[in-house]
């Protein structure tokens, strides 16, 4: 049996599907960016203010999900879609087309949020978040996000993406010191922002080769699992 989510993408057409990641991902981003800058101007108190951009996101991302996921899956991340490829639950032209979709949404997605403060449309970011334990950081997040979707998708459990992932998400901002990106369309959004959520270019490509990194280990994982609860069954 193919996995929901695959089941539900073949609802629309390619078009159809590209546009919606790349409006999905755009609107992530927008809320990501957006509910930081606001987050400032609410409060100099810089926990209050992540919490503020926290629950916004968690927020946002849960919404999208349910609305997207008939339509296109709503992976809305580029590592989610390389996952699929690797499983062979997504074809090679429609990865590609999803990718491309994902990384420009990130970009417009920084266009519309400063747009709605009064901001140039783009900027370079320069807050410099890559050490050492950032990078680690972003390999946990990302293959905890990329094993909970493949895993929830593969035991028919998809109705609970829209919960999960934005748990994990919300989860990840407190306990990894990187705020848990997770998602290189976000990363680089965030590249062109210089406000509370922004990360220079430099910082922003180890962020994306952890993120990379931390599929791959979630693809070994999952497959490993999977495989030993079919020889207990």
């Amino acid at each position: 049996m193919s996995p929901p989510i695959r089941q539900n993408m073949g609802m629309a057409t390619l078009p159809i599907r590209v546009v919606a990641e790349f409006l999905g991902t755009a609107l992530l981003v927008a809320v990501v960016v957006g509910s930081g800058i606001m987050a400032q101007t609410l409060s100099s108190d810089t926990g209050v203010s992540l919490l503020l951009n926290q629950l916004a996101t968690v927020l946002g991302l849960g919404v999208l999900i349910v609305v997207l996921m008939p339509v296109s899956g709503a992976h809305l991340n580029p590592v989610v879609s390389l996952a699929f490829l690797a499983r062979r639950e997504l074809s090679l032209r429609d990865a590609l087309s999803y990718i491309a979709a994902q990384l420009s949404g990130g970009v417009a997605g920084v266009v519309l949020a400063h747009i709605m403060f009064g901001r140039v449309l783009l900027e370079i970011a320069t807050n410099e978040r890559l050490v050492a334990g950032t990078f680690v950081a972003e390999i946990v997040a990302t293959s905890g996000l990329i094993a909970i979707i493949l895993l929830l998708v593969g035991e028919g459990r998809a109705a609970l993406v829209p919960l999960v992932v934005p748990a994990w998400i919300g989860a990840g901002y407190v306990f990894t010191s990187s705020t848990s990106f997770a998602n290189p369309a976000v990363t680089l959004g965030r590249m062109f922002t210089d406000t509370f959520t922004g990360i220079s270019p430099l910082s922003g490509l180890g962020f994306i080769a952890a993120q990379v990194l931390g599929m791959v280990v979630a693809l070994v994982l999952v497959k490993s699992l999977l495989e030993s609860r079919k020889d207990t069954v």
